[in-house]
């Protein structure tokens, strides 16, 4: 789609909601957290982001111009899934897949490097689950000079090897969470030994690490409000794409676990839903963590020391551990508070799968269309897929678009493990 223009601005979703997500809390204070109270973990800029209400926010030229080596990215018709699954629905999706990480995640890791840069910080630290958020922050981290620590999740690190060495090539330091270089990570050792580990623990340890240095600031993956905002790049194209095509979408499908992919994937098509728009918005998570379709809407911690300030969302407890499936990206205890919000006033819908149907799904597209997807965004395709069997059944034509969020080539073990039958719901 080369008529498709790069985006000039992120699209902030809150101007145009009817309420506004409730505020952040302290958590030492219990009251409504402050700018000032954020600048030990985030660069003024991004908790600039973070708090805007402003429809529209330009994105800095130097990002642009980073983004441009890789956006705009395909919108694909998956013609030979259809023909396979002999629907007679239009699937689509978007391939996030096309840079040097291998996922959406490079779009934020950019920005926030580049604005981290501006504001004089030497250092990051972050954590990851599968590595796809370590691994874009690692390349952004070294095309703007910073240094980089990774707090990678325990079982991620030891089942793709892959990704720790990408990170550790782009200058990045991994670390196995939890490690027993922070009290948060020696808590959970102590309590066991054998800890797989979470993306909330390695939160703990990562925000830890950046509380005690001026110099070194905290990145996150998803969650926060300027993490979607970034991610719009994808939506906004997708918009354009379609209108290019005469299309309209029925149904909207994006994988989730802290929101980034889902938000940056759906917020511009939300906004037309606001406006009367016919669109069902599909959010995808794993049986193994369903945050939205089982957990409860409240305050709670980000992470598990409880060093985050307490957001509003649905949540299975911040002390809760998900078991180890492949689905690394997935494997949170919380949600984004805007899409916690959406779900809560039904304006988007969730279903939760669990893991042997989204290999096979996985398995199905790599056949029919030539990419192997990550595990996490297998979870779209096995909704999408279930939506065109629908259409047939029905005989109903509907147009179906997916978010392709990453690809696969560094999972090939939960492959491996998938079709030895070894693999487990």
């Amino acid at each position: 789609m080369s008529k498709v223009s790069l985006p000039k601005y992120y699209y902030n979703l809150k101007a145009d909601l009817p309420e506004l997500p409730p505020p952040p809390l302290h958590p030492v204070t219990g009251k409504s957290i402050s700018p000032a109270d954020l600048e030990g973990l985030f660069p003024k800029s991004l908790i600039e982001q973070e708090i805007s209400t402003e429809r529209f926010i330009e994105i800095p030229e130097k990002v642009r111009e980073a983004y441009a080596e890789y956006r705009p990215t395909p919108l694909k018709r998956a013609k030979k899934l259809e023909k396979f699954l002999n629907t007679p629905a239009k699937i689509y999706f978007k391939y996030e897949g096309t840079n040097a990480s291998g996922s959406h995640k490079l779009n934020t890791a950019l920005a926030q490097a580049y604005f981290n840069m501006l504001d004089g910080t030497e250092q990051l630290t972050t954590e990851t689950g599968a590595g796809q958020w370590g691994s874009a922050l690692a390349y952004a981290a070294n095309f703007f000079g910073l240094k980089l620590t990774v707090y990678m999740v325990g079982i991620s690190y030891d089942q793709k090897p892959y990704r720790r060495i990408f990170m550790e090539t782009f200058g990045a330091r991994v670390v196995k969470s939890p490690s027993p270089e922070t009290a948060a990570g020696r808590k959970v050792l102590e309590a066991d030994p054998n800890s797989p580990g979470s993306l909330g623990i390695a939160i703990s340890e990562a925000v830890e690490v950046a509380m005690s240095d001026p110099k070194t600031k905290y990145a996150l993956g998803s969650v926060l409000d300027h993490v979607l905002l970034h991610q719009t790049v994808i939506g906004q194209e997708v918009y354009e794409e379609l209108s290019l095509l005469g299309e309209k979408p029925d149904v909207l499908i994006a994988c989730v676990g802290g929101g980034s992919n889902f938000g940056g994937f759906t917020f511009p098509f939300v906004r037309e839903k606001l406006k009367g728009e016919d669109i069902e918005i599909i959010a995808v998570e794993p049986k193994a963590c369903p945050t939205l379709t089982e957990g409860e809407y409240k305050y709670d911690f980000g992470d598990v020391a409880g060093l985050t300030p307490k957001m509003p969302m649905y949540t299975l407890g911040y002390d809760f551990i998900p078991p180890g499936i492949h689905a690394g990206g997935l494997r949170y205890h919380g949600d984004s508070p805007l899409v916690s919000l959406l779900y809560k006033n039904k304006i988007i819908s969730a279903k939760a799968y669990p893991q042997l149907k989204v290999f096979e799904a996985g398995v199905n597209f790599a056949r029919t269309e030539g990419i192997i997807p990550a595990p996490e965004s297998s979870h779209a395709i096995a909704a999408a897929i279930d939506e065109a069997i629908k259409c047939r059944e029905e005989g109903v034509a509907k147009t179906i678009v997916f978010n392709l969020s990453g690809h696969g080539y560094f999972d090939l073990s939960a492959y491996e493990a998938y079709l030895a039958g070894k693999l487990k719901d």
